[in-house]
């Protein structure tokens, strides 16, 4: 009886390799042959896959967002029967690279967001993830207001503005190494105890 092949996680597993090269080396580094070469698989199998360098270029990013989504979702679920303040903390800690699989995303998300500078598709979908995070974090703000956690006539939009800067700043100050993560957790506490004193 002929083998079945699982298709998802044929392509999965290419992607895993990009995955690895891009992460210690940047996408300028991947190619077909390299990434074939990474799965250990021929280069005729992963154009069966990928059709292209693009084509598995866009499969990844799709990969990237789901990874980060599965992050923040999970740290949510958590967080949530603690509050909405605790929401936020949540949501913008899953944003930070504070263990190996955060920070390889990071490093992958970093290299996307420079090719995204010169590619539409891939800039709109940054820009549609970004929209999407902040209007998560101003949700949990207005909340935070309604029950009380936060003051009355607190600009949520523009707090959230100020948390999601902030966590990306602090992420790429730990990729580089210029903060550690008790500072970066400090930092991003000291501006949510801000938020309650406003």
């Amino acid at each position: 009886m002929p083998r079945v092949v699982d298709h998802g996680q044929r392509r999965g597993e290419i992607a895993g390799a990009l995955w690895r090269i891009a992460a210690a080396e940047g996408l300028e580094a991947v190619s077909l042959a390299r990434v074939a070469a990474e799965a250990g698989v021929s280069k005729g199998r992963v154009q069966h896959y990928f059709g292209s360098r693009d084509e598995l270029l866009e499969f990844a990013a799709g990969q990237l967002k789901l990874r980060i989504d599965e992050r923040i979702r999970a740290a949510v679920v958590a967080a949530d029967p603690a509050g909405p303040i605790a929401v936020v903390r949540a949501l913008l800690v899953a944003l930070l690279p504070l263990d190996d699989e955060a920070r390889t995303d990071a490093r992958v998300g970093s290299a996307f967001l420079i090719r995204a500078l010169a590619d539409d598709g891939l800039r709109a979908t940054y820009r549609a993830g970004n929209h999407l995070l902040h209007d998560a974090v101003t949700t949990e703000l207005d909340h935070a207001v309604a029950a009380g956690e936060l003051p009355d006539g607190l600009d949520t939009g523009r707090e959230a503005t100020v948390l999601t800067a902030l966590a990306g700043g602090l992420g790429e100050s730990l990729l580089i190494g210029d903060t550690s993560e008790t500072e970066a957790m400090a930092v991003l506490d000291h501006q949510l105890d801000h938020l309650r004193r406003s």
